[in-house]
């Protein structure tokens, strides 16, 4: 089968599905059709935004579908009435059996880990937050249970002990859109040899649950290491956030974005405490000293320590 001839339909909502459907139609592959989300409100005067994946359609002139419920049937016949070959699911919600079936090619899913690590909707802020060494993607066929399916194939990447999610972020868009090109030119050639997840010997799945606002609290109780991981895991978006007491005993919540682990011990009166020293902001954690770079206090901008100590008394 020639390029041309292979119906690919493209389900996708973020700026990380653009990078490989960009990927895919610079290539020429024949994209009949592309779901995103429906246009969402956002920002003060909550004005409806298109997705990042709704948006290049529109650019490109792509055939779009923005179903509010995937067993519509209406949405269920125009997308039989495509005649696809093939599903592409990239940053997109559970799709119901009746959809990811339907293509004679199979769906697959790019996932922004090493299955089956990091099963679920955050994979990327929890291998940063739990302080792993390498992470990657997966191409993998879908089936039932999430993020379950056989493998096609993976590419891996090393993060530093001082990157944040937004870089690791950045790196495995990039990463994942060759992935998902190199996924299709093997379907295409009909060298796919898929792998149960089951056979990966020594590695045990691990969760990636969605992020919520607890997730994000600082608990100065943690070690100094799970604390920086943390920041850094949830930097630049959501934020890892804590209550800082002023002077005058008002608490202003401030997301904190960047840190470092301090050589020094906690003293004993200040673990658990945010204090200052010599114009320094330090988290007292229960071994060492995490040491506050950038921070934003709740209402205001994002700023260094040394700009927020200036015109604040702890």
């Amino acid at each position: 089968m020639k390029k041309e001839d292979l119906k690919i339909v493209f389900l996708g909502t973020p700026d990380f599905a653009v990078e490989s459907l960009d990927l895919l139609v610079k290539n020429e592959f024949n994209i009949v059709g592309v779901v995103t989300a429906t246009d969402k409100p956002a920002g003060r005067g909550h004005k409806m935004l298109p997705s990042a994946v709704k948006q290049y359609a529109v650019e490109h002139g792509l055939h779009l579908m923005q179903p509010e419920r995937l067993k519509d049937e209406s949405f269920i016949e125009e997308l039989r009435s495509l005649n696809a070959d093939l599903f592409i699911v990239i940053a997109f919600r559970m799709l119901p059996e009746v959809v990811w079936q339907m293509p004679r090619l199979g769906t697959f899913n790019l996932h922004a880990s090493l299955l089956p690590k990091y099963r679920g909707a955050a994979p990327i802020n929890w291998a940063v937050i739990n302080g792993e060494k390498e992470t990657g993607v997966t191409t993998f066929f879908l089936k039932h249970e999430i993020d379950t399916g056989d493998v096609i194939q993976q590419q891996s990447i090393t993060i530093d002990e001082n990157e944040n999610v937004g870089s690791v972020h950045d790196r495995l868009m990039h990463l994942g859109a060759q992935l998902t090109l190199d996924t299709v030119n093997a379907i295409l050639d009909g060298n796919v040899t898929s792998i149960p997840q089951s056979q990966f010997e020594g590695i045990e799945p691990t969760p990636a649950p969605k992020i919520f606002r607890d997730t994000c609290h600082i608990d100065l109780t943690n070690k100094a290491l799970d604390i920086h991981n943390q920041i850094r895991g949830l930097s630049p978006y959501p934020g890892a956030w804590i209550d800082i007491v002023l002077a005058d005993d008002t608490v202003v919540t401030t997301k904190i974005f960047e840190s470092k682990i301090n050589d020094k011990a906690t003293p004993n009166d200040l673990i658990g405490k945010v204090y200052s020293d010599n114009g320094h902001l330090y988290l007292g954690a229960v071994d060492k000293v995490v040491e506050v770079i950038t921070l934003q206090p709740a209402g205001k901008r994002r700023m260094t320590a040394d700009e927020f100590l200036r015109g604040t008394k702890l």
